[in-house]
């Protein structure tokens, strides 16, 4: 794990946005498409506004979710509400939205598991001040889910059940981009780069991961 620490979120969420692109334009000249995740919550808004503002060819992206609140459409406690709000209408094209208003949630995540690739190009995560990533949240029986890539999370978390990639999924990926931002998260980063596993985040093995954060976050 290497971590990349700039001044302010600004630059953080532009840094991150930067490692996208780049990532991007290899998947592009080496497989013909680039096919990402990205997580919910506020973190990742700023630097999908940097990244519709670069040159990615957003033709050739697919732009899968990470994670999604089990809410009605439009919801603003939805992520998809908030990434078509981060995205120009030519980017919104490229949005693979996860399944949650069907009626039957386990089949709804089994579907989008199957939509997935073998292998995500990159996955961008946040970090929860509780050391969540996804929604993989503490003490959720979705945490220990091994046999499929796509999983609901046992229970409520801050007042609504999730749809969340698991830890295979995460593992399987290129390259893991995580974006760590605000104060609240100094203690969740620590354990983080020191694989503490009593925070979901630090559960994940992929060898190919980025945190890129600020002074603000780190001591």
């Amino acid at each position: 794990m290497v971590a990349k620490v700039v001044g302010d979120s600004e630059e953080a969420a532009a840094e991150a946005a930067r490692v996208i692109e780049i990532a991007g334009e290899a998947a592009i000249r080496e497989r013909g498409r680039f096919q990402m995740a990205v997580s919910g919550g506020k973190t990742p808004w700023r630097m999908l506004e940097v990244l519709a503002e670069g040159s990615l060819e957003w033709s050739k992206t697919l732009l899968f979710q990470v994670d999604e609140r089990i809410a009605p459409s439009g919801s603003p406690e939805r992520n998809l509400t908030h990434l078509v709000l981060s995205l120009p209408l030519a980017c919104q094209g490229s949005i693979r939205p996860m399944p949650v208003g069907g009626e039957d949630l386990e089949d709804a995540a089994a579907s989008y598991g199957w939509s997935l690739p073998d292998r995500l190009d990159l996955i961008h995560l946040g970090l929860g001040p509780d050391g969540h990533t996804a929604s993989l949240v503490p003490g959720d029986p979705v945490l220990e889910v091994d046999d499929r890539p796509v999983a609901l999370t046992g229970g409520e978390y801050e007042g609504t059940r999730r749809m969340t990639l698991t830890y295979p999924t995460l593992d399987s990926a290129r390259r893991i981009v995580f974006l760590v931002t605000g104060d609240d998260k100094t203690e969740a980063l620590g354990k983080l780069m020191a694989g503490d596993e009593s925070i979901p985040a630090a559960r994940i093995t992929n060898p190919n991961v980025l945190v890129v954060t600020d002074d603000e976050v780190v001591e």
